[in-house]
């Protein structure tokens, strides 16, 4: 019994050896748990070494979009639809919401693809209002864009700018006297004569008062990443829809297409709501100075009438550019923007804050920053009335650009005037506590682009 026993314990310690064995040998041959941590070794590996090259791949391991580390977009692959009402347009109550994925979801009325390359553009779909729509199930995603309460814009009065002359009616004449009458100064210094202009800029806005701006954080024009939590406006006044030169100004902002190379058919009720916005401006000090100071270099004629043509024919009427005759302007250009199609697309012109304001409140702006200023300690802020940025324009990039902020539409058209008739390409002026150089291109007698320069 003892022999059998012993035998039985040898058997058994022989056949734990032998096990022992096999577990040497499988030290080539990792385990479960082995084979576990192998794995997330090279999980760790593709997306810590191989994020940039294979990020489609790393997508399909995760089963969701994962963020590129060197976009810095904050941009997730999420569904959502942005549209405004027939008659009125959602804007901001506080702040704005913007799709966080802006470039990559499909729209259909803009013709986007993910890559965010734009092959065409019609007026019609191009205007189409549309309305915010949301449906997550109640997850938020983690980097959005803080969302924006809407309110909305009666823009009833705008459609009635394109009725004939005869049924138009208008604000009274401004009543200043003498003060419309330019200086010997002035007239001897282009700078003086544009400050001038700043003074009598009587519906200029009030910061912070009749227009609320957050500009972010700041970045080089060569930074991509959006440096901005929010929009640029936050808030803007509903009394400033209903003033006059404020009203016409912003019913022409939707008779464009904004395809450079696309020929703009401009119909009879547009060219109306044309006239009626100069008639409109032309009765405000800005305008009635401008007319008093070239009529007295002999630039315009003295006649108010043949006047007001004049300006009507500088800003509306159609040149060509991108290669296509009659398909642009030089209140297109400068006021509406335009896309380039030729070779890489880029936002051309668009240096006014109030189509900045209603393109970014129908979710077709992404404000992503302002541009550092040259100068230390100039860092903007809500009051700051003059600013250059960087956005996108329904996926298309502007770089740069600089605009003014709460200044009025007959402002900007009598300054941009003044120096185009007066002036060169650089324009060193001073309008109230802002140095600024108007740039102003030419394109034969007409304006190619016009726009401000903060030389602070």
């Amino acid at each position: 019994m003892e022999g059998l026993i012993k035998g039985l314990i040898d058997v058994a310690l022989g056949h734990g050896n032998n096990n022992n064995n096999n577990n040497n040998d499988d030290d080539e041959q990792p385990g479960p748990q082995d084979r576990d941590e192998q794995s997330r070794s090279t999980w760790a590996q593709v997306v810590t070494g191989e994020q940039d090259n294979e990020e489609e791949d790393d997508n399909r391991r995760s089963g969701h979009r994962t963020h590129h580390a060197s976009s810095n977009q904050n941009r997730w692959n999420r569904q959502e639809n942005a549209e405004l009402g027939n008659e009125e347009w959602r804007v901001s109550g506080s702040r704005p919401s913007r799709s966080p994925q802006y470039q990559k979801t499909v729209h259909e009325e803009y013709g986007k693809y993910e890559d965010a390359e734009r092959q065409g553009y019609n007026k019609n779909h191009w205007n189409k209002e549309e309305n915010e729509v949301e449906n997550n199930d109640g997850w938020e995603t983690v980097g959005r864009k803080p969302q924006r309460q809407p309110h909305k814009i009666q823009k009833d009065q705008w459609h009635g700018y394109k009725r004939p002359a005869s049924e138009q009616e208008y604000s009274d004449e401004v009543e200043i006297g003498d003060n419309i009458e330019p200086s010997e100064e002035e007239l001897a210094d282009l700078s003086q004569a544009c400050n001038k202009l700043w003074e009598l800029d009587l519906n200029r806005l009030v910061p912070g008062k009749d227009y609320e701006i957050d500009c972010g954080e700041g970045k080089k024009v060569y930074q991509k990443e959006d440096m901005a939590q929010g929009s640029l406006f936050s808030r803007l006044s509903e009394d400033i829809f209903r003033r006059p030169t404020f009203s016409r100004f912003f019913s022409l902002l939707d008779n464009y297409n904004p395809d450079q190379g696309h020929k703009e058919v401009v119909t009879s009720e547009e060219r109306q709501e044309q006239a009626a916005f100069i008639e409109e401006i032309s009765r405000t000090a800005p305008i009635k100075y401008l007319h008093k100071y070239l009529s007295s270099k002999g630039v315009v004629p003295e006649n108010y009438q043949d006047f007001k043509r004049m300006m009507t024919s500088l800003w509306f009427d159609l040149y060509g550019r991108g290669g296509t005759s009659g398909s642009s302007s030089a209140f297109e250009h400068v006021f509406v923007g335009e896309i380039k199609q030729r070779g890489e697309q880029e936002v051309s012109g668009f240096h006014n804050w109030l189509q900045f304001y209603l393109e970014e409140a129908k979710g077709r702006v992404d404000y992503q920053g302002y541009i550092f200023p040259r100068r230390r300690g100039q860092t903007p802020d809500y009051e700051t009335q003059l600013i250059t940025v960087q956005f996108e324009w329904n996926g298309v990039l502007k770089s740069v650009s600089s605009m003014f902020v709460g200044v009025s539409p007959e402002f900007e058209v009598a300054l941009y005037a003044l120096c185009f008739y007066m002036g060169g390409e650089d324009n060193y002026i001073q309008l109230g506590p802002y140095p600024v150089n108007i740039k102003c291109y030419r394109l034969g007698d007409r304006i190619g682009s016009v726009f401000p320069i903060a030389e602070c």
